[in-house]
């Protein structure tokens, strides 16, 4: 019985001190995200995975606004960084201190117009028909002929929500600018997305003709609490065989050099959480009620019902599929930025990805930009 006792103390003990050594030699990777559908791989990821993460003590960090998360990245005070493209290569072209690592969605944004312009507009109840259409347009220039300028809330300035605007925009006619101007057609501003519903129901009450054009859940909220409808998504303004980029993930230089085996581990388990996230929606109640779950741990404005709507497999309008690198679909991305103002000047994309993370050979690789 003693000796059975002893096996047992001695047993539990050996798996103690093999368990602080293996942690004891995991480093730490701090990843900081704006609360936002298109981070919620990242989430999921730190609350499944991370206890099984050999290399990396991994934590992520939640940011209010996007010029907090690019500040702090900057300064070197954390190993990753989800920011939305645009921003992200205007941060590489000012400071080149970190690597492009691969996507954290695909798709994920849309436009809800303020009760104002929605109640001129005949929306279809299917949300899945609420397309980019030229009716919206046409209201939007009876508003200017009007002499009343359409303000759209965007979550920054440098953001591909604003790249997505100007590209629908432009194939109707319209001028979006960035700078108020005697000559403005439509107006993008910096909109906090946590503040996009107050900016809708403020204008209700002033009847003045806005919209935003924001990341999930917000615009599908925006419905929901009556502030305003959503007009369309992102997906079919830029349709792509796998859905456009949107937010990428960064890694510095220096964590690249000194964390390798921990930043390839991270980057992983976020993609292991993406085809979790893509398996719950597609007919797992049970799954995806533990990521409701998850989601509202860190983001707990993020109701159940918003959640859903973000992951509702019939509408698909954000997906977490096919997060390598993928040249080609930066370079669009950065194209219709420069054309827009939005992206500041051409980045040389091979330079701006990290070559240990290329996983993909795609056509244009091996062009300049």
């Amino acid at each position: 019985m003693q000796l059975r006792i002893g096996l047992i103390v001695g047993f539990i003990h050996f798996c103690f001190v093999f368990s602080t050594q293996l942690h004891a030699e995991r480093v730490k990777v701090n990843a900081i995200y704006v609360p936002l559908a298109d981070h919620y791989a990242a989430i999921v990821a730190f609350e499944k995975y991370a206890e099984q993460m050999k290399y990396a003590d991994f934590s992520i960090q939640q940011m209010k606004n996007w010029d907090l998360l690019k500040t702090k990245f900057l300064e070197g005070n954390t190993e990753i960084a989800f920011a939305m493209a645009p921003l992200a290569l205007n941060m590489f072209t000012e400071s080149p201190i970190f690597k492009w690592i691969g996507l954290m969605h695909r798709d994920g944004n849309g436009l809800a117009i303020n009760n104002v312009l929605a109640n001129q507009l005949e929306l279809p109840d299917d949300h899945n028909e609420r397309k980019p259409s030229h009716d919206l347009a046409q209201i939007v220039k009876s508003e200017i002929n009007a002499n009343q300028r359409v303000l759209i809330g965007v979550p920054h300035l440098q953001s591909s929500h604003a790249v997505i605007l100007f590209h629908y925009l432009k194939n109707n006619n319209l001028l979006l600018s960035f700078k108020p101007n005697f000559n403005d057609q439509v107006l993008a501003i910096a909109v906090n997305p946590a503040e996009s519903l107050n900016f809708l129901r403020g204008n209700n009450n002033l009847n003045r003709p806005v919209a935003i054009e924001q990341s999930l859940p917000w615009i599908d909220v925006a419905e929901s609490q009556n502030v305003g409808k959503v007009a369309w998504y992102s997906k079919d303004v830029l349709n792509t065989q796998n859905g456009h980029v949107e937010c990428i993930a960064l890694a510095t230089n220096i964590a690249l050099e000194t964390k390798s085996k921990a930043i390839k581990e991270v980057f992983s388990m976020i993609k292991k959480a993406g085809k979790y996230i893509e398996e719950a929606r597609n007919g797992d109640p049970e799954k995806l009620n533990e990521i409701i779950k998850m989601v509202q741990k860190h983001i707990p404005a993020h109701t159940t019902e918003a959640i859903r709507l973000s992951l509702d497999p019939t509408l698909r309008v954000i997906n977490y599929e096919h997060l390598d690198i993928d040249k080609p679909g930066l370079k669009l991305m950065m194209n219709l930025g420069l054309e827009s103002g939005t992206i500041t000047s051409p980045v040389n994309i091979n330079n701006f990805a990290a070559k240990e993370f290329d996983t993909l050979s795609v056509a244009g690789n091996d062009e300049d930009n």
